[in-house]
C-alpha cells in the first residue's frame, strides 16, 4: 500500500512551497493515521461484536428446556414428543437452530424456531471433528459459515444427549449481516469525524505554519540584501524556534568570516599597492643617482680625480641602499612565507651582553643603559634576536640627540614570558602614527629617511620575527618621553 502511495505521489510534481509541503506531508500522514486507526477499528470492533454476539447465543441455547430439542430418551409417557407437542421457541428471525447426529443427519428446527431462513450446514467431516474437540457443554468459541444462499452466518455449537447416549451436536447461527450494518454504521460515522478533524486540522494548522515560517522569511529577506559589498548585515536571532536561531548563529559566524576576509583581501590589495609603490620608490631613487653620476663620468668627469672618486663613492652608497632594500624585502618574504628558525636554548642576557660593544660604538655619544635580569632562558634563533636588538637600538640612534641621547635597555622576566625593552629620550612618536610604525614603508618623518638611508622595513621586520619565536611586539610613546618599544619572547622554565 506505501509503496503503491509513493508511486501514485510519483506521478505528481511536488509543491516547490515549504509552507505547501509541510502541509501536504502533514495531512498525507495523518490521512495515513486515521485510516490505519480505521482499519484497526474494524478489525477489533467486528472481533468484538462477534465474541459477544456469540457469548449471547451460547447463554441463550442454556436456556432453552432440553426436551425442546427431541433427543432420544425424552419420553411424554410411550416415546418421544413431536413438534406440535410444544411451543415453538421465540428467536431473532435471522438466527437458525439445527442438530447433527453422528449417523450423518442433520435437522433444522426451523418451524420451531419461526427462521426466516435454512440453517447452513457444513461438510460431515467438519462437524465430525467437532464432535471430537467441542467440550461437554460449549465451544467458547464461534465459526463463519457461508449457507447455499451465499449468506454468511455466525455459529456456535454444543454437544447435546444423555450419558451413555450417543452425543450429537447442537449448532446455533446467526446472519451476520445485521452485525456488519452495526460496523459500517460506526465506520462511517468515524469516517464523518475523521474527514471532519482532517478539515478543523487544516483551518487550524494554516495559520499554526504559517507563524512558525516566519523566522525562514525573515532570514530570507536578510539574504536577499546581503552581497559582496555589505557583509555587515546579520540574520536575526532569538526567534523562539531553536533550530531557527542555530542556523542564524551559523549563517553570522560564516558572514562574520567572510566579512573579515574581504577586508583583509582588501587590505591586502591596498597593502601590496602601496609596497610595490614605496618599493618602487625607494629604488627609483638610488638608480637615478646612480645613473646621474654615470651621464657626468660619461661627459668627461672621469678625468677629473677628485670628481672620479667622489662619483664612485657616491654610486657605491647608492648601491648600497640598494643591496640593504632588496636583502629587507627577501627576508619579510621569507618571514611572510614558513620562516626557517635555527633555535637553541639561549640566554639572552649573554646573547645581549655578546653586542655591547657594537651597540656603544652605533651609539656614538650618547649615553646607554643596560638592566639585563640573567638566567633568562629561551629558545630562538640568537642571529634573529641579535637582529630585533639591532632594529630596535638603530631606531632609537635615529631619534635621539647625538650628545644628549639616551637609550636604555633592560630584560626582565614579565609572567610566563621574556620581555626586551629598548626606550630612548628622542622625539617620540605622535599618537596619529602609533598605529603605523609596523607597517610596511610606513615612516612618519620621510626626512630621516634620506638622512639616516632608512627605508622603513626595519620594525616591520622586528616585528615578523618576533611573530616567528611566537612572541609580539608593542610599543609606546607617552609626549615628550621618547619612545618605547617592548618585545615578549616565551621562555623556558628555569
Amino acid at each position: 500500500m506505501i509503496a503503491r502511495t509513493r508511486r501514485l505521489l510519483g506521478n505528481f510534481p511536488a509543491p516547490r512551497s515549504l509552507r505547501k509541503q509541510l502541509l501536504a506531508t502533514s495531512l498525507l500522514i495523518l490521512s495515513g493515521l486515521l485510516i490505519l486507526i480505521g482499519v484497526l477499528q474494524y478489525v477489533l470492533m467486528r472481533n468484538f461484536i462477534y465474541s459477544n454476539r456469540a457469548e449471547a447465543m451460547e447463554t441463550q441455547i442454556r436456556s432453552v428446556p432440553y426436551d425442546f430439542f427431541n433427543l432420544p430418551g425424552t419420553v411424554n409417557g410411550t416415546g418421544n414428543r413431536h413438534p406440535g407437542d410444544r411451543r415453538p421457541l421465540l428467536l431473532d428471525a435471522h438466527t437458525t437452530i439445527a442438530i447433527y447426529s453422528p449417523d450423518g443427519s442433520f435437522r433444522d428446527l426451523q418451524e420451531e424456531t419461526l427462521s426466516a431462513s435454512p440453517a447452513p450446514r457444513m461438510s460431515s467431516a467438519e462437524y465430525i471433528r467437532l464432535l471430537k474437540l467441542t467440550p461437554d457443554k460449549s465451544t467458547g468459541d464461534y465459526r463463519l459459515i457461508t449457507a447455499g444462499d451465499g449468506r454468511e452466518h455466525l455459529a456456535v455449537f454444543m454437544k447435546l444427549g444423555r450419558p451413555g447416549a450417543a452425543r450429537m451436536l447442537l449448532q446455533m447461527s446467526v446472519e451476520t449481516g445485521p452485525l456488519k450494518d452495526v460496523i459500517l454504521r460506526q465506520l462511517l460515522i468515524y469516517g464523518a469525524l475523521s474527514v471532519a478533524a482532517l478539515l478543523a486540522g487544516l483551518l487550524l494548522y494554516l495559520p499554526a505554519l504559517r507563524k512558525t515560517l516566519i523566522p525562514l522569511s525573515n532570514m530570507r529577506k536578510s539574504a536577499q540584501i546581503i552581497d559582496a559589498g555589505n557583509l555587515n548585515v546579520r540574520f536575526p536571532v532569538e526567534q523562539g524556534q531553536l533550530e531557527i536561531d542555530q542556523l542564524s548563529q551559523s549563517f553570522n559566524g560564516m558572514l562574520e568570516r567572510l566579512e573579515i576576509s574581504f577586508q583583509n583581501e582588501r587590505e591586502a590589495k591596498e597593502q601590496m599597492r602601496r609596497f610595490a609603490a614605496d618599493a618602487s620608490h625607494e629604488l627609483r631613487t638610488p638608480l637615478t643617482s646612480i645613473y646621474g653620476f654615470l651621464e657626468v663620468l660619461l661627459r668627461g668627469a672621469a678625468d677629473n680625480r677628485e670628481q672620479l672618486y667622489s662619483a664612485l663613492n657616491s654610486m657605491h652608497g647608492e648601491a648600497r641602499r640598494i643591496n640593504k632594500l632588496v636583502e629587507d624585502l627577501l627576508l619579510l618574504a621569507r618571514m611572510d612565507g614558513a620562516p626557517q628558525l635555527r633555535v637553541k636554548h639561549v640566554l639572552l642576557d649573554e646573547l645581549i651582553e655578546e653586542m655591547r660593544p657594537q651597540l656603544l660604538v652605533l651609539a656614538g655619544e650618547r649615553n646607554v643603559l643596560f638592566d639585563l635580569s640573567g638566567g633568562i632562558r629561551c629558545l630562538v634563533d640568537p642571529d634573529q634576536i641579535k637582529q630585533i636588538l639591532l632594529n630596535l637600538f638603530h631606531n632609537a640612534v635615529q631619534h635621539t640627540d647625538a650628545e644628549h641621547g639616551s637609550i636604555h635597555i633592560s630584560l626582565h622576566v614579565h609572567g610566563e614570558a621574556a620581555e626586551l625593552t629598548v626606550k630612548d629620550n628622542g622625539s617620540g612618536i605622535s599618537a596619529e602614527h602609533l598605529p603605523h610604525v609596523f607597517d610596511r614603508f610606513y615612516r612618519s618623518d620621510s626626512s630621516r629617511t634620506r638622512k639616516y638611508g632608512g627605508s622603513g622595513l626595519g620594525l616591520s621586520i622586528t616585528q615578523a620575527i618576533a611573530e616567528a619565536h611566537q612572541g609580539e611586539i608593542t610599543v609606546s610613546s607617552p609626549p615628550d618621553e621618547g619612545a618605547c618599544f617592548k618585545v615578549s619572547l616565551p621562555r623556558l622554565p628555569y
